[in-house]
């Protein structure tokens, strides 16, 4: 996401079990914290552990025991990587059989990097299991991309931002030439970077820190905007869960005319757009609730901003959103809502606050 999202110093306070009432069936919503590490970016668990696994932003991955309450390290990487700005680690998915590890950082050049670890026993990540199944060279330190997930055909799908600096200045979102503003599809159990047939999977994508896709393999995406609106995009399993789509970018930012030397006919346009000003300035989205603990959202997408804090909640049908609402006032900077195995729903913080979201 862009510079202010990772970048700022400054943190604010958190201000956890504020609910805000929601006309689906005015239901209240609030953030229980259930526990705090350093910097969070991502949050994943795995099959048959009950472990929450947090990607810090200094490289290391972190088990919370739901049991214990204890932190404990899962994967050190603070000697590939560091926080700084928009870099680190950024993103954390496990196979959907739950014996490996993959994960997205920026490099001490400022490259992006995937990598996958096999899964040992103890709830560690065995660092000689090593193997890099995608790389790509980053001309700015801002706009990494980062969100990983499993999709369509079993595939391990990546996030990569335009390449950074502001306006998409050597035109790459658009461009097939490029694997930069674009979700690109990976084997994941490939030997190498070159058996992992790195493809393009969906062009025209300016910062898409968070995507993935539901339980009906949609693709959702929260797309970080330039200097004036945010947005969120869908692409329908039935049209194809995104595969060739074109959402846009640089060519429009949201729904408005961007870049007039770029054109991006009949592309995806956005399911919902926000200006910047009170309601935010920077998605860090995104999921679509599946859990039945929070019933009154089954279906909807549940989202967050980092400037403002604000968690928001959106029912969306085909191309149109029929319903927004503020379930959370403020949260803090936030970095990451997501969804894990059994479907509950956390939001993360980047002052430190895991949160689950619950009713009530």
């Amino acid at each position: 996401m862009r510079n202010r999202l990772l970048a700022l110093v400054l943190v604010l306070p958190l201000f956890l079990n504020v609910g805000h009432k929601s006309a689906a069936q005015n239901v209240s919503y609030r953030l229980v914290k259930v526990t705090s590490v350093d910097k969070p970016t991502d949050i994943a668990s795995r099959s048959g552990d009950t472990g929450l696994y947090i990607a810090q932003q200094d490289g290391r991955l972190v088990r919370f025991d739901s049991v214990t309450q204890k932190v404990t390290t899962a994967l050190d990487l603070t000697k590939f990587t560091n926080a700084d700005g928009e870099r680190g680690l950024l993103g954390v998915v496990f196979h959907p059989n739950g014996k490996f590890l993959f994960v997205n950082y920026t490099d001490a050049k400022g490259d992006t990097v995937v990598v996958r670890y096999a899964m040992r026993t103890d709830q560690t990540a065995n660092p000689t299991s090593r193997v890099v199944l995608f790389t790509v060279d980053q001309p700015y330190a801002n706009h990494n991309g980062g969100g990983l997930a499993f999709g369509p055909g079993g595939l391990l799908y990546i996030g990569t931002g335009d390449g950074g600096s502001r306006d998409d200045p050597q035109r790459r979102a658009l461009s097939r030439r490029s694997m930069l503003g674009k979700i690109i599809a990976v084997d994941p159990l490939a030997a190498n970077t070159k058996t992992a047939k790195p493809t393009i999977w969906s062009i025209g994508l300016r910062n898409p820190w968070r995507f993935e896709f539901d339980e009906s393999q949609n693709l959702w995406i929260a797309d970080v905007g330039q200097d004036k609106w945010e947005e969120v995009d869908v692409a329908w399993a039935t049209e194809g869960s995104g595969r060739g789509a074109n959402f846009g970018w640089s060519a429009y930012e949201g729904k408005a005319r961007y870049n007039a030397d770029q054109t991006a006919k009949n592309h995806t346009s956005p399911v919902y757009v926000y200006e910047h000003g009170s309601a935010g300035c920077s998605i860090s989205g995104g999921t679509r609730v599946r859990t039945a603990s929070l019933p009154a959202l089954r279906g909807w997408y549940v989202f967050g901003d980092y400037c403002s804090g604000r968690i928001t909640a959106l029912k969306v049908s085909g191309q149109r959103t029929e319903r927004v609402r503020t379930i959370v006032e403020t949260a803090g900077n936030v970095t990451a809502v997501r969804s894990v195995a059994n479907g509950d729903v956390y939001v993360l913080a980047l002052g430190g606050a895991i949160s689950a979201l619950r009713m009530g």
